[in-house]
């Protein structure tokens, strides 16, 4: 009877020890995946600060081009706002030299002949047509000229031998363009049929 209660002890002995290695192996087998796991978590973790990292340095650039941006915008607006508040700066300070003749002109009067306040008012004259010139007005003066309502105003019509009918008879004042466009139209009479 010995022989055979050691054997079942034997059996139970042999399957514990079975299972006990199993269990290890299992158990093992639980350890390396854990491992795994824990290796996969860290590299996930490590993907997750780089990509929060390189967020982070994009939002960065993100704020600075858009603070230079409204920079650029501002200073252009400056920069436009200045242009127009001196844009006629060179041109008033060539105004001032016609603006001093006539007052010499005026201010000699009393004094001058005829021949002097002539020739005073046609230097004066000669300054605002230089003054003028440098900075692109051009005289629209359309004598004998045929009629153009793009540049001409026809104030009256009467008939002419001098020239064509629909032609300017006469200019009753002249017209203005800078730099080619129309400052104001020459007012003129036109030769009718």
């Amino acid at each position: 009877m010995n022989g055979q209660a050691e054997r079942p002890e034997e059996e139970i002995d042999a399957q514990l020890v079975a299972g006990e290695a199993s269990e290890a192996e299992s158990d093992a087998d639980e350890q390396v995946e854990d491992a795994d796991a824990d290796a996969e978590a860290e590299a996930e973790v490590s993907e997750l600060e780089q990509a929060h990292a390189k967020a982070n340095e994009n939002w960065d650039r993100y704020l600075r081009t858009a603070a230079e941006l409204e920079n650029v915008r501002k200073r252009a607006a400056r920069d436009v706002e200045n242009a127009h508040r001196f844009a006629l700066e060179r041109f008033s300070k060539q105004l001032l030299a016609v603006r001093d003749s006539l007052e010499m002109g005026l201010a000699a009067a009393d004094s001058a002949s005829v021949e002097s306040l002539l020739q005073g008012s046609e230097a004066t004259l000669k300054i605002l047509g230089t003054t003028m010139q440098q900075f692109g007005i051009e005289e629209v003066d359309p004598a004998g000229e045929p009629f153009d309502p793009e540049f001409h105003e026809a104030i009256s019509m009467q008939p002419s031998d001098d020239v064509e009918p629909g032609s300017v008879v006469t200019v009753v004042q002249k017209g203005y363009s800078l730099n080619g466009r129309l400052l104001r139209p020459a007012m003129v009479i036109v030769a009718s049929d």
